[in-house]
């Protein structure tokens, strides 16, 4: 099991006020170059990193933000408008979608190294589904303006950032598609 992360193992340095209402109600930890040696330690754990070179982590994580969300905490509210996804560090999220019922239905857990919010980001449209904190859990964020900001500072890494996301979401609408088929097919 890795070491707590703690708000006073990073630095604050410059960093910009959350405007999103769930982030601002949880603990800013600073920016995520604090944490980018953990987050390259991690790549084994996550396919959306898996290409990603030291230097490549580095130059990413000076675009991040680390929040830290107390367990049943919120980090994305299904139905929002947002801008920004998460790259989970350490703890457990559970991703829940709330039924024709207005009931909290479970669709999965997800763990470090787990990115959430990718559609988000790219199109700004409302959240999917909710992801709260199983247990204390440190996450990094990325926004649009951020992405943004790599695509016109860091060409390359904004390039292989965007191939990662397309891949993702591919990989994810095929899933999807596959499953309707199975569901069709009964």
């Amino acid at each position: 099991m890795q070491p707590e992360i703690r708000s006073e193992q990073i630095a604050d340095s410059d960093v910009q006020a959350p405007q999103n209402p769930v982030l601002r109600s949880l603990e800013h930890l600073g920016e995520g170059t604090a944490l980018a040696q953990q987050i390259f330690d991690m790549i084994g754990h996550s396919k959306f990193f898996a290409d990603f070179t030291r230097e490549d982590v580095q130059r990413l994580t000076a675009f991040m933000q680390i929040y830290r969300a107390e367990a049943t905490k919120t980090m994305i509210r299904e139905g929002d408008v947002d801008d920004y996804m998460l790259l989970i560090i350490q703890g457990q999220v559970e991703i829940v979608k709330i039924d024709s019922h207005g009931n909290l239905q479970p669709m999965t857990t997800v763990g470090p190294g787990a990115t959430l919010g990718e559609m988000s980001m790219i199109d700004g449209e409302r959240r999917f589904a909710t992801c709260l904190a199983l247990e204390p859990t440190t996450f990094a964020v990325l926004s649009r303006d951020s992405m943004v900001q790599i695509i016109l500072e860091e060409p390359a890494l904004g390039a292989k950032l965007l191939v990662k996301l397309v891949t993702l979401l591919s990989q994810r609408l095929r899933q999807t598609s596959s499953n309707l088929l199975h569901y069709m097919e009964r």
